[in-house]
């Protein structure tokens, strides 16, 4: 497992672009009106424009990814172990991933290479 990415969700793209652009001191890899991405060091930043979610929906909460090269596979071992997911694998526009929680409620993604 290797950290990937790391999501924020906004009500201002603009304004956490500009920010991050600043502390980076590097325009972002991609930007659009509802999502800015940055590559750092092989990790992800991306900012994406809060919404509200339907019952298909992905929650938008801040989260952080990890790169795993069979997530079905990962899911099960971590079930196995007593790890829930709240949204189990599943293929997405950008691949396939499954979602849990940490204790305090952080929102991991484990995201198929």
């Amino acid at each position: 497992m290797e950290l990937s990415e790391l999501t924020f969700f906004t009500d201002d793209v603009t304004k956490m672009t500009g920010f991050y652009q600043r502390l980076f001191g590097k325009a972002p890899d991609y930007s659009s009106q509802n999502m800015t991405m940055f590559t750092l060091g092989g990790i992800m930043l991306l900012i994406h424009a809060r919404y509200t979610p339907s019952a298909a929906d992905l929650p938008p909460d801040n989260h952080f990814a990890f790169k795993v090269e069979d997530v079905d596979s990962v899911s099960r071992q971590l079930l196995e172990q007593g790890l829930t997911f709240e949204h189990p694998p599943r293929d997405y526009d950008w691949g396939r991933s499954a979602y849990l929680r940490d204790p305090d409620g952080q929102l991991i993604e484990l995201a198929q290479e």
